[in-house]
C-alpha cells in the first residue's frame, strides 16, 4: 500500500508481454506508468520459471497481458496461471491500433509492443478476458476441431481439383456425380474415362460396385447415370486422357480415405462432448450437432470468460456496433471478430430452420421486411442469449419456454 495526499491506495502492477516463438519480451510497470522490468525471457521451462520467481518479488498486485492465446505462447501462460498469476488476452488488434496512435507508431519492436500491452492494461484492464488453463478435453477438442478442419479444407480443395481434371476429359460424367458422396468417389478409383465404362455393362457396373460396399439400389442408379454418360461421350482420344484419368483415380482413392478419416474424427468429438459438463445442454439447442457444438466448446472454452450474453455476441461479431460522429449515428456490422466462432452461430442458426420455434422467429423477421441473411443473424444473435441462459442456470432447451428463440 501506498500514501497520497493523506488516502492510501493499493499498489498494483501490469505486466505485458509480446509473445514470440523463440524469446518473448516482458515489460513492467506501475500505476503510474513507471517502468518495473523491461527484459526478454527465452520460450523454455527454466527461463520462465526465473521470470515467474521475479514477478513474485515485485511488490504489488499483479496483471498479465499476453497478446496470443495458446501456440507459442502455450507453456508461458500455463506456467503463469499454474504460478497462481492472473493472466489475460490482449488481441493483437488492440496493441496494433494502440501503437499506430503512439508517436512513432509506424516502428514495431517486441519490446514497444509489450510495453503497449501494459499500458493497455495499466489504462483499461477490465476490457480483457482472463486466459484459463483448458482442461485435458477442451485441449483435444481444439486440436481435434482444428485438424478436422484441415482435412476439410484438403478435401474441398482436392473435390473442385478432381471436377476440373474430370471435365477435361469425361465433362459428361462430372455433371452426373456428386463428388461429396461416397459413391461416385467409389466409381472413380476404377472407372474414369468414358471407353473404360462402354466395355462394361450397366448390370455389370452396378455388380462391381455392390462388390466395393454400395447398396444395390445405389449401385443400380449410379451405373445407370455412369453408362448414360460414357454412351453419349465421343469417341476422340484426348491430350494426356489416359494419364488424367489416373490422377482423378488417385484422388478418389484419397478423397474416400480422407471422408473416413473425418468420420472417425466426428467419433472421437461426440467422445469428447459426452465427458465434457457442457456438452449435453449446448447440443440440446436445436441445430447443434456434433462438429457444431465441438468448435463452440473449442472457440469458447469457459463460458465465464464472457461477463455476458452480450459480451459473447461481441465477440462473436454478430452484434452491432455504434458509429456516431457529430449528427450522424448507425448501427453496423463489427468488421473484426472471432469469426470460427460467428460461423458456428450462423451454421447453427441456418441447421435451426427446421425446429418450429425457430423458424417461427425467423419468418417474423422476414415479415418485418429482413433478408435473408439478416434474419438468420437476428435468429444467432437471439440464440446467443438461449443458450447464455441455458448454460447460466444449467438447463436443457425447452421449446416451450416463454424465453425460447
Amino acid at each position: 500500500m501506498e500514501a497520497t495526499g493523506g488516502e492510501v491506495r493499493a499498489v498494483w502492477i501490469a505486466i505485458g508481454i509480446d509473445a514470440a516463438k523463440e524469446v518473448h519480451w516482458a515489460t513492467a510497470v506501475n500505476q503510474d506508468g513507471q517502468i518495473l522490468l523491461d527484459r526478454k525471457l527465452d520460450n523454455a521451462g527454466p527461463e520462465i520459471a526465473a521470470f515467474i520467481a521475479e514477478l513474485a518479488g515485485l511488490d504489488g498486485e499483479r496483471l498479465i497481458g499476453i497478446d496470443m492465446l495458446g501456440g507459442v505462447a502455450s507453456l508461458l501462460a500455463a506456467m503463469l496461471i499454474a504460478a497462481g498469476e492472473r493472466v489475460v488476452h490482449v488481441p493483437g488488434l488492440a496493441v496494433n491500433r494502440a501503437r499506430q496512435g503512439s508517436v512513432g507508431g509506424q516502428g514495431k519492436s517486441d519490446p514497444k509492443d509489450a510495453r503497449i500491452i501494459a499500458d493497455q492494461l495499466r489504462l483499461r484492464a477490465a476490457d480483457f478476458r482472463p486466459i484459463t488453463l483448458a482442461d485435458d478435453t477442451v485441449a483435444e477438442l481444439r486440436l481435434l476441431v482444428s485438424r478436422r478442419g484441415d482435412l476439410v479444407v484438403d478435401q474441398t480443395r482436392r473435390i473442385s481439383r478432381m471436377r476440373y481434371l474430370l471435365a477435361t476429359i469425361h465433362p459428361s460424367l462430372e455433371r452426373v456425380l456428386d463428388l461429396t458422396n461416397q459413391g461416385p468417389l467409389i466409381l472413380l478409383t476404377r472407372f474414369v474415362a468414358a471407353a473404360e465404362l462402354r466395355r462394361l455393362t450397366p448390370r455389370r457396373l452396378a455388380r462391381q460396385l455392390v462388390r466395393a460396399g454400395l447398396r444395390q439400389t445405389q449401385a443400380e442408379s449410379l451405373a445407370a447415370a455412369a453408362w448414360q454418360a460414357a454412351a453419349s461421350h465421343p469417341e476422340v482420344a484426348l491430350p494426356a486422357e489416359a494419364a488424367t484419368a489416373e490422377l482423378i483415380r488417385e484422388m478418389a482413392t484419397e478423397a474416400l480415405e480422407t471422408k473416413r478419416r473425418i468420420a472417425k474424427l466426428d467419433q472421437r468429438l461426440e467422445a469428447l462432448l459426452s465427458h465434457h459438463p457442457d456438452g449435453a445442454l449446448i447440443r440440446s439447442l436445436p441445430g447443434m450437432g456434433v462438429v457444431l457444438a465441438a468448435q463452440f466448446v473449442a472457440e469458447v472454452g469457459e463460458i465465464r470468460r464472457f461477463r455476458s450474453a452480450s459480451a459473447l455476441a461481441a465477440a462473436a461479431g454478430i452484434a452491432p456496433v455504434l458509429r456516431q460522429s457529430g449528427k450522424t449515428k448507425r448501427l453496423q456490422r463489427p468488421a473484426y471478430a472471432n469469426t470460427a466462432l460467428k460461423r458456428v452461430f450462423y451454421q447453427s442458426a441456418f441447421c435451426a430452420l427446421g425446429d418450429p420455434v425457430s423458424r417461427a422467429f425467423y419468418e417474423r423477421k422476414r415479415r418485418d421486411g429482413k433478408r435473408h441473411h439478416q434474419a438468420l443473424i437476428a435468429l444467432a444473435r437471439r440464440r446467443v442469449d438461449v443458450l447464455w441462459a441455458m448454460l447460466a442456470q444449467r438447463r436443457s432447451f425447452d421449446p416451450h419456454h416463454r424465453k425460447a428463440p
